[in-house]
């Protein structure tokens, strides 16, 4: 059914591996009346990526490369990755760092190359405080700058997100919606911002791309239901209006608003 689902959807499953007796990874999610939920997983089919099924021939002719969070044991493909984005392809490449990025630091060796390859780098302001050791989320993002990444986000749930390619820095607040369930926010915010740059937006028109698309997800159970369409993305950007606050960089001790 995922694999039908997904050839339903126009999306390549050429390099689909399907592990004979394995369930898929999957979720069982405790929401409340606020939208808030607590999220019990299990890994299923992730925990066999290694480099020895990775593909890493077939991933060198993407356009665009998308690291959301893996497993510990899956993350001996950094490497790889690594060696794509440093080919003569030169992919685009979003990175949302997961867990075991964020327990080693901003200074382990992969991660520190992995983040001068990144076109756009995703973290929520916890994340990017635990990943950097930084005290404030404008101070990480000046880090992660300077470490070599082109674009940075830090979502701030419902006050918004911050963001900067280091000429401009820049709050964009959340685009309104009823939140009926949070699930897939995060994921549905940085796919619509990779979308963005893939088209050729600014980053600013970018992270309003991905802040519309949160928003129709949180609208809605489960974390694919609200999500939109190219059609859909390219109508709500002309109609939803977000005004964003733009700092120049250098004043990076900016408020964010609490609404």
């Amino acid at each position: 059914k995922l694999m039908d689902n997904l050839k339903k959807e126009g999306v390549s499953v050429d390099t689909a591996e399907v592990v004979e007796g394995e369930i898929s990874s999957f979720s069982i999610i405790l929401s409340v009346s606020a939208g808030e939920r607590s999220i019990l997983y299990t890994p299923g089919t992730n925990i066999h990526l290694h480099d020895a099924n990775f593909c890493k021939e077939d991933v060198k002719k993407a356009d665009w490369l998308y690291l959301n969070h893996i497993q510990e044991g899956s993350a001996v493909i950094q490497d790889d990755i690594i060696e794509i984005l440093e080919s003569s392809s030169r992919p685009g490449f979003t990175w949302n760092p997961g867990g075991v990025q964020l327990d080693c630091g901003i200074n382990e060796s992969l991660n520190r190359k992995l983040i001068s390859l990144t076109s756009l780098l995703i973290l929520n302001e916890e994340e990017s405080l635990k990943f950097t050791k930084a005290g404030s989320a404008s101070a990480a993002i000046g880090i992660l700058l300077k470490a070599g990444a082109r674009n940075v986000c830090v979502t701030c749930g419902k006050n918004g997100t911050v963001a900067s390619d280091g000429k401009i820095t820049f709050h964009c607040p959340s685009a309104p919606s009823e939140t009926v369930d949070a699930t897939g926010a995060g994921d549905a915010f940085g796919t619509g911002a990779t979308w963005g740059l893939i088209k050729g937006k600014s980053l600013m028109e970018a992270v309003k791309a991905g802040t519309i698309n949160a928003a129709s997800v949180i609208g809605k159970i489960g974390a694919q239901a609200g999500l939109l369409t190219e059609k859909e993305m390219t109508q709500r950007l002309n109609s939803i209006k977000l005004r964003t606050n733009s700092i120049s960089l250098p004043n990076s001790q900016f408020p964010i608003p609490n609404s």
